[in-house]
């Protein structure tokens, strides 16, 4: 286990928890099936499949570690969503860990020797925000167990975030004598606000599962690590049976309310609602629709 869990897990508290039985379909686990071949390419610290029709699924594997978050980890990850957004197979992504750890942090072994000249020269650390701009499919983080300092950061890089009730999130960082590095400072403020942001970072204290969508930071959370995957993998093959056109416009224009002041943000929305008008797929939609018809998308 590396540094930042360490510090984090001594500062552990027991989180009530609130059961609800799940109304999840039942489907046939993921791992008992494949749709394509296309994601056969051997890696070394993530694992790689398509388990349902149009979804792609990414896996973080440094089982020792925890899945601490390295440089190798990181380049094998933007290859692989990389390959899914040129992927005509896949629309949405999942990105998952193990049950016991999402990410457990950033290799420190990795950090420790860094001096500031190098670490600002090599850019360190600024791949880890390529999935931001690089992947325009949905991505849809699937948290369990750990997800601590570069781990928090990159659950919250993704479009949506599912978590499971014992979830361990956090930004420890300020026990090591440093800060969030890789946006946990200006996301987690996005999602929680100042003075709640304020409080985790300046602490370092972490949050459960149950914190994480009662503060608007997960959407929704769970009570297994099975549901919140069966879960996850719904969304994302919901999402897959859409227009890809209106699915990528739909994520630009939420992703454009981070960004911009209200009123540039809804004449934004707006004009790509415009530009739509110009796709087959909303023709499809709307004759469909008219017709009491399922819609068969061009994707175009």
């Amino acid at each position: 286990m590396n540094a930042a869990a360490a510090a984090a897990l001594r500062n552990l508290r027991p989180v009530a928890s609130r059961i609800q039985p799940s109304a999840l379909p039942r489907v046939i686990p993921a791992a008992s099936r494949s749709f394509s071949a296309s994601a056969s390419r051997s890696y070394e610290h993530i694992q790689v499949s398509e388990p349902r029709p149009g979804v792609g699924q990414v896996t973080l594997n440094r089982p020792k570690a925890l899945n601490a978050l390295c440089t190798p980890l990181i380049s094998e990850l933007n290859a692989a969503l990389r390959e899914f957004q040129a992927s005509d197979a896949v629309a949405a992504v999942v990105l998952t860990g193990s049950e016991r750890a999402f990410a457990a942090g950033a290799d420190i072994k990795e950090m420790a020797p860094l001096t500031f000249s190098a670490a600002y020269r090599a850019a360190f650390i600024e791949s880890w925000s390529d999935l931001t701009t690089a992947l325009k499919k949905p991505l849809i983080a699937a948290v369990s167990g750990h997800a601590l300092g570069g781990g928090c950061e990159l659950a919250l890089m993704a479009d949506i975030l599912y978590c499971t009730r014992s979830a361990n999130f956090g930004q420890p960082e300020i026990k090591l004598g440093t800060i969030p590095g890789a946006g946990g400072s200006q996301r987690l403020t996005r999602a929680v606000g100042k003075s709640k942001a304020m409080e985790l970072i300046l602490t370092g204290r972490s949050f459960s599962g149950d914190d994480a969508e009662r503060w608007g930071v997960a959407a929704r959370v769970f009570d297994s690590h099975d549901d919140l995957l069966r879960a996850a993998l719904d969304t994302a093959e919901t999402i897959a049976g859409y227009s890809r056109v209106a699915v990528q416009a739909a994520k630009e224009v939420v992703n454009k309310s981070q960004d911009l002041p209200l009123r540039d943000g809804v004449e934004y929305e707006r004009r790509l609602f415009h530009a739509l008008f110009g796709s087959q797929d909303q023709k499809i939609g709307m004759k469909a629709f008219a017709d009491k018809k399922k819609p068969e998308w061009t994707h175009q």
